[in-house]
Parts: structure tokens; C-alpha cells; sequence
């Protein structure tokens, strides 16, 4: 039994292992049937929602059309000013309800385009206070062609509207009853005037006023009320207006109203009495009524000059914001009915007055401005705050008062300062040229001159004037200069009063008759102007002349040496050659002489070679410095150089006489590199370098020539035994001479080193000279590896 049930055992377990793969299959396809199917139902509801909500925005699209259609539609018109303070309103209604025709409808919102001035203002007051405090408000204005308007503006969440209804046409005369119904009514209407109206019934007394009219009574001293009115117009006048009434014609008056200016006074006829408005004439706001101060209120409000009025008993009237800002007042101090010398004191004691001595004196000398006929323009006043300003004063009107007028010239008076220190610096510098400085205008007048001019050109400024023409000054030159003065400045006038603009500047040069030269130069200014210059170059140029002489001279002279120099080397070689050959003769070995004797002929075959390179130098030097001398570089054995250099030593310093030759100890450096440059020159340099030093050396005496390298270039060391390098020795390196040197067996040849130096030069190296310890002297020739790279000529 046990075995049956272990493989009972092992049955099920192999079962359950092959049906799990199964189990999971069947289990994750399950899971993504329900996902797809939930999948599926979300977006079906949300495609629902969405259509929904589509269907809901159509319906409140169409909603909002058809309210704006029906506002577009009515006689109203409505502005909306979105939350945005710079976005655009939106205008709904038609806008030709309210505007004359053939308006924009854009114009509604340039308010003073369609309503007077003052309703203009008032409507903006109350525009700008609902948006900026959300201030409602409702009222009615007057346009420009007399219809009414009602308005009304409120908050909507962040933004703003506004709507403009129109409200009844003006009554006509003949269709206003007399019952009180249609009466109040009237009154009603004239009382949303701003201007003075009045209504009067059929026996001529007045009836009703609106608040523009009680106000304007009670300016004049009159007292009354809204059913009661008070009379503007005397007898006289009522009776004139009368007479025109009972003729049928409207009235118009213009009536002076004492403080108040002039009005024009306007009255019609209506059904059962009179009704009439009062407007205020321009010219009133010089009177200083309060109508017209209160009009110059607003104007002088906008300026930024600081302004001040004063009434004629000296008390504040009106000021703009500028002047409290000025003197540095607060709207709390600066109330209407100030009087001024309470202003004054104040000042005076905040230190913003400028510090007089004594005070009261200077304000009674300022408050004379009230007696003042024509404007007023004090001295500047100089304030302990460091401003300088202008006060002007200037009479209010026939009524009396005074208008202040304040500047701060601070700035001007520095920037005059300024400019008259540069023109001051300006003008110094011009008087102090050398050369003669005219500006004309374009009107051919002299503008501006520096004293140079008059003495160059004899001119008596006194006699012609501050701004002379050029024909004055052409005529005075004429008188002064007979010979040509007056044909010279006619030439110049053509290009003074040239007004060509493509015309460019000229120079030139005058010869006057009297032996002077002038250069001068003709410029036109950026304003239009021309200015002159005149030089006298009399002196530089005779000096240029003689220079120009010595020069041509010095050529001349300069080729006749070279011309000299060469015809005398090539003439003194003839001889030369002879006497060499002679003594090369003397010297043979078949001659017949003495010892003495052959002494002698070694002495000449040694001065002969010597006077032979004398010869040659000089040449050389001739053609260097006529400029011809050229290198021919090549590919040089150094050893060959050195043993060319050491035999025309040997002839030149033979033994003779029992002296002893020279001791030539050569040192050359191992492996020495490729040296290019003109054989001949550097021969040349060696025998005259060792030559030098041979000469200044004691017979026997060693002489030490090194030759190494250096980077790129070739260093020629040679050392004697002499008495030193003098200065003398050290300056014959620079200054073309060899200064004589004692303790040697000849003095200088004169040329050696000159030669040295004008051959290292053209081969692009240098010379330097030392003194050697404790005696002796040495000489270096630095010189590049290749001379062809080199190219340096002197």
C-alpha cells in the first residue's frame, strides 16, 4: 500500500504542474476583456460629455448673439470696458443714436467730439471713477446740437459698462402747454443743464431757475431760490429784451454782469411763457470772474509752469499743481481766500525766500505787483536752497488781482555760464592762432574774426563796422593794398557766396604784390556758414626755397665727390700697379742688393699693398653710398675665408727689418653648419678686422681670431694684445673713423673699420667692441647664418 500512495502522490503533483501555464493564460486573458470592455465605456461617456458640452457653448454662442443683436438693434448704445485696463471697449447699439450724423461709431468714445466741453469733462470724471472705483452713476448731458442724453454706468464682475439712451427731443414751443404737469416737466429738463437756464411765465416773472443759475446770483450778491429767482438784468435791459420778445424774435443779448464778465444771454418764446440760458463770452476769463477763473483753472492746471492768481484783495484765487509742487505747499496750506502775505511768510520761514536784509521792506516791494498795469519782471531770486528762478507778476484783469508766473533758471544760468566760459575759451583760442580766421554768413556778412585777420590783411575793423560785408572789406583792402587787395577778396567773394550744395572746400595760395604768401583755405559750415583761413607762409617758404638750394647743392657736391673719389682711385692705381710690379722685381731673386736694400723694397711692396687696399676701400665706400653696393651670397668655406684674410695680412705686415711677423692663432669651432653670404665682403671684413688689430698690436704680438656659433647665427671673435679699446676706438666703430691708438707700430689706416662696419651691415649683422682684462681689446661680428634670408641693406 505504502508504494501506491507515493505514486498517487507524484501523479497529482505532476497534474497540478502541467495545468498552472493554463491557469495563467486563462486568467490574463479574462483581465483584458474587462479592461477593454472598461476602457471602452470610458471613452464612450466621455466622448458623450464632450458633445454635451459642445451643444451647451453653441446654445450660449447663439444666446450671446442674440443679445448683442438685440442691443445692436435698439436705439441705446452700451460700452463695455473689459477688466484690462489697456484693452479695447466693446460698443454695442447703434452709436448714430447719440452721434450727429455720419459719425464713427467709434466716436462715441471721444466724448468731447459730440458733447460740449464741460459735459465732456464731467462724463469723463464719472467714466474714470467707475472703472478705477466702481463708482455707479446716472445722469443726463446736453450734446453738442442740443439733444439730451441719459447715462448710466455700472460695475459688471471686473469690468465696466456704460449705456447712453437718448431722451426727448427739444419741446417744440407750440406743443408746451401751460398745465403744471407740462410745466414741471420743463423745469425738470432745465435743471440738467449746466449752464444758467430760467423759465418765465406768460406775465413775464420768473418762474423756476436751475442750480447754474442761483450759483451765478449768488456770486453777484443776489439771493433767491429755485421757484424764486432773483433778476441778473436791470430795467432797461428787461424792457430791451421785452421789445424783442413782443416783436417776434428771439432774444440775444450780451450783458455785463459786474464780477462775472460779460454773458451772452439767449431766451425763446415757449407756449404760455419764456424760457433762457446764460453762456459766458471768451473774453470774460480776463475779468476774473469765478466762471472764467474757474475755466483758466483748468487750463493753467495742464501747464507745468507754476502759475499763481491773486484776487484783488490779495487773496488766492487759483493755482495748478506745478506751483504747490514748486514752493513745496501742500493742498492743505494752499486753500482758496489764502492771503498771500501768509504764503510769503511761510516761505520765509522754510528758508525758500531769497535772504534779504530786510524782509519787510522787500514783500511791500513784491505786493506792488496789485498795482501793476503792464506785466512785471522782478530781478532773479537767488533761494538759500541754491535755485535761481524768475518771478513775473502780471495784472489779473480790469478788476484788479495779479497772475505769478515762476521759472526755475538754474539750469539756463549754468548752461549760459558754461557756454560763455566756452566761448570765452573759444575766442582766446582764435585770437591766440597764428592763422587769420574770417566767418561769413550766407548773407556775405562777416560773423566772426580773430585780430590776425586785420593785421594780415591792414583792415580798419573800427571803420567798417561790427559785421561788415565782404564788398566793405574787398573796398578797404582796395584802399590799403592799390595793387591787388581788392581783385584778390573779389576771387574770394565767389566761393563765400557760393550756395552750391554740392559746391566742396578750396585751397590755395595768394601772391600779393608786396612779396607776401598766404595759403588759404575755404570751408563750408554745417549751418551754411563759410569760414576762411588765411597763413602766411612768406618766411616757411623762402626757408623751404634756400633749403631747397642747399640741398641741390649739397647733391651736386656730393656727386662730384664721388665722381672725384672714383677718377682718383682708378688713376692712382696706374702708378700703384707699377710700383708694385718694381718692386716685386727689386725683390727677385736675381737682383743684386743689400741687405739695407732689400729691407727697403719689402717696406715698399708693404706700403704698396696697403695703399692697394686704401684704394680698394675707398671705392667700396663710394659705392656704398651711392646706393649700388650689393651682396652676392654664396655657400663659403670658412677656412678658406680665413686663410685668404691671413695671406693679405702676411703682405701687408711682412718681416722686416728683423721685426716679427704676426702671430695669427685661429680657432674654429667643430662641425661648424652652412654659412652663406658674399665672399669677397667677408674677406674684406677679416683682413680689415685683423689688420686693425695687428696695427694697434706690439710686433710679435698675439692676435686671436674664434669663429662658433650661435642659433641661427655666426659670431667672429678677435682679440689682441694692444694697449686697449679707447673710447676713441669704440666711437671709430659708429663714426667712421679710426682714432689713432698709442703703444702700436702704426697709426690708423682711417677706413678699416668704417669698411667693417658697412659690410656687416649689408649682411644684416652688427659690431660691438670691448675692453679685454688686464689688456688688449676685443672685437665681435655677429652675423646671421644665411645673408640671402637676411636681406638688410644699409
Amino acid at each position: 500500500m505504502a508504494p501506491s500512495v507515493v505514486v498517487a502522490q507524484d501523479l497529482k503533483a505532476s497534474a497540478l504542474s502541467s495545468a498552472a501555464p493554463l491557469a495563467i493564460a486563462i486568467g490574463a486573458g479574462a483581465f483584458a476583456v474587462i479592461a477593454v470592455g472598461i476602457i471602452r465605456t470610458v471613452m464612450q461617456e466621455s466622448r458623450r460629455r464632450d458633445r454635451r458640452a459642445l451643444e451647451q457653448i453653441a446654445s450660449l454662442r447663439a444666446l450671446v448673439d442674440e443679445y448683442e443683436a438685440l442691443l445692436s438693434g435698439s436705439r441705446e448704445v452700451t460700452i463695455l470696458w473689459p477688466e484690462n485696463v489697456e484693452g479695447t471697449p466693446k460698443i454695442l447699439g447703434q452709436a448714430s443714436a447719440i452721434l450727429p450724423a455720419g459719425r464713427r461709431s467709434d466716436a462715441v468714445l471721444k466724448f468731447s467730439s459730440w458733447l460740449d466741453f464741460d459735459e465732456a469733462e464731467r462724463l469723463a470724471r464719472l467714466v474714470e471713477g467707475l472703472r478705477t472705483d466702481g463708482h455707479a452713476f446716472e445722469t443726463s448731458l446736453t450734446t453738442r446740437d442740443h439733444r439730451l442724453v441719459r447715462a448710466a454706468g455700472w460695475v459688471l464682475g471686473g469690468s465696466a459698462a456704460v449705456r447712453f439712451r437718448p431722451g426727448q427731443a427739444a419741446p417744440n414751443p407750440a406743443a408746451i402747454g401751460s398745465t403744471a404737469a407740462m410745466r414741471a416737466e420743463f423745469c425738470d429738463l432745465l435743471s440738467l443743464l449746466s449752464k444758467p437756464a430760467f423759465l418765465r411765465d406768460s406775465n413775464d416773472r420768473l418762474i423756476f431757475a436751475n442750480g447754474a443759475y442761483l450759483r451765478l446770483a449768488e456770486a453777484l450778491g443776489l439771493s433767491g431760490s429755485e421757484s424764486a429767482p432773483p433778476e441778473l438784468i436791470d430795467r432797461e435791459q428787461v424792457q430791451r429784451r421785452r421789445a424783442m420778445i413782443d416783436g417776434g424774435e428771439p432774444v440775444t443779448l450780451e450783458i455785463d454782469l459786474a464780477t462775472q464778465g460779460r454773458h451772452k444771454w439767449v431766451e425763446t418764446v415757449l407756449d404760455g411763457g419764456t424760457a433762457g440760458y446764460l453762456v459766458p463770452l471768451d473774453r470774460d476769463l480776463e475779468t476774473g470772474g469765478s466762471l472764467g477763473i474757474a475755466h483758466m483753472g483748468r487750463v493753467i492746471n495742464m501747464l507745468a509752469t507754476p502759475i499763481a492768481i491773486f484776487g484783488p484783495d490779495k487773496e488766492l484765487v487759483q493755482y495748478n499743481s506745478a506751483y504747490a509742487e514748486f514752493w513745496g505747499l501742500g493742498s492743505d496750506f494752499l486753500t482758496p481766500g489764502l492771503d498771500e502775505r501768509a504764503i510769503l511768510d511761510k516761505l520765509r520761514t522754510d528758508g525758500l525766500l531769497p535772504p534779504v536784509p530786510d524782509y519787510h521792506a522787500w514783500r511791500s516791494q513784491h505786493l506792488t505787483a496789485y498795482k501793476l498795469e503792464a506785466p512785471r519782471e522782478d530781478e532773479p531770486w537767488h533761494l538759500p536752497d541754491g535755485r535761481t528762478i524768475r518771478a513775473i507778476a502780471a495784472p489779473a484783469g480790469p478788476k484788479g488781482g495779479v497772475i505769478y508766473v515762476f521759472e526755475d533758471i538754474t539750469a539756463r544760468l549754468e548752461l549760459e555760464s558754461t557756454n560763455r566760459a566756452l566761448s570765452s575759451v573759444q575766442r582766446e583760442s582764435l585770437n591766440a592762432l597764428s592763422e587769420a580766421v574770417a566767418v561769413f554768413g550766407t548773407n556775405g556778412r562777416l560773423t566772426l574774426s580773430n585780430p590776425r585777420l586785420m593785421s594780415l590783411w591792414k583792415l580798419p575793423i573800427s571803420e567798417l563796422g561790427q559785421n561788415p560785408h565782404i564788398d566793405q572789406i574787398a573796398e578797404a583792402c582796395g584802399r590799403v593794398m592799390p595793387e591787388d587787395g581788392q581783385p584778390i577778396w573779389r576771387d574770394l567773394k565767389r566761393g563765400i557766396i557760393d550756395l552750391n550744395p554740392t559746391r566742396t572746400d578750396t585751397t590755395g595760395r595768394i601772391n600779393r604784390a608786396d612779396g607776401r604768401l598766404l595759403d588759404y583755405a575755404i570751408t563750408r559750415l554745417p549751418d551754411g556758414q563759410t569760414m576762411m583761413t588765411f597763413l602766411d607762409v612768406t618766411e616757411s617758404a623762402n626757408y623751404s626755397r634756400v633749403l631747397k638750394e642747399r640741398n641741390d647743392a649739397l647733391i651736386a657736391a656730393d656727386q662730384l665727390k664721388d665722381a672725384f673719389i672714383q677718377n682718383v682711385s682708378y688713376e692712382l692705381r696706374s702708378p700703384l700697379t707699377n710700383i708694385i710690379g718694381f718692386a716685386d722685381l727689386l725683390a727677385a731673386d736675381g737682383a743684386v742688393l743689400s741687405e739695407r736694400q732689400r729691407s727697403y723694397t719689402d717696406y715698399i711692396r708693404a706700403s704698396s699693398v696697403t695703399l692697394g687696399v686704401l684704394i680698394d676701400n675707398i671705392l667700396d665706400l663710394a659705392n656704398v653710398d651711392a646706393g649700388i653696393a650689393e651682396l652676392k651670397p654664396e655657400l663659403q668655406d670658412i677656412s678658406a675665408l680665413v686663410e685668404k684674410a691671413r695671406a693679405g695680412l702676411s703682405a701687408t705686415f711682412p718681416e722686416v727689418g728683423g721685426e716679427k711677423p704676426v702671430n695669427l692663432v685661429v680657432d674654429i669651432e667643430d662641425d661648424m653648419p652652412p654659412f652663406v653670404a658674399d665672399g669677397t665682403r667677408m674677406v674684406q671684413i677679416l683682413y680689415n678686422l685683423l689688420s686693425n688689430a695687428a696695427r694697434f698690436s706690439p710686433p710679435g704680438g698675439e692676435i686671436a681670431l674664434k669663429i662658433s656659433t650661435r642659433g641661427d647665427r655666426m659670431l667672429f671673435v678677435i682679440e689682441d694684445e694692444g694697449p686697449g679699446l679707447t673710447d676713441e676706438m669704440r666711437e671709430a666703430i659708429h663714426a667712421h673713423i679710426d682714432a689713432p691708438t698709442a703703444g702700436g707700430r702704426q697709426r690708423g689706416a682711417g677706413l678699416g673699420l668704417t669698411i667693417v662696419r658697412t659690410f656687416v651691415n649689408l649682411h644684416g649683422g652688427t659690431v660691438t667692441a670691448e675692453r679685454r682684462d688686464p689688456h688688449g681689446s676685443r672685437l665681435v661680428v655677429n652675423l646671421p647664418r644665411d645673408a640671402a634670408l637676411a636681406g638688410v641693406a644699409e
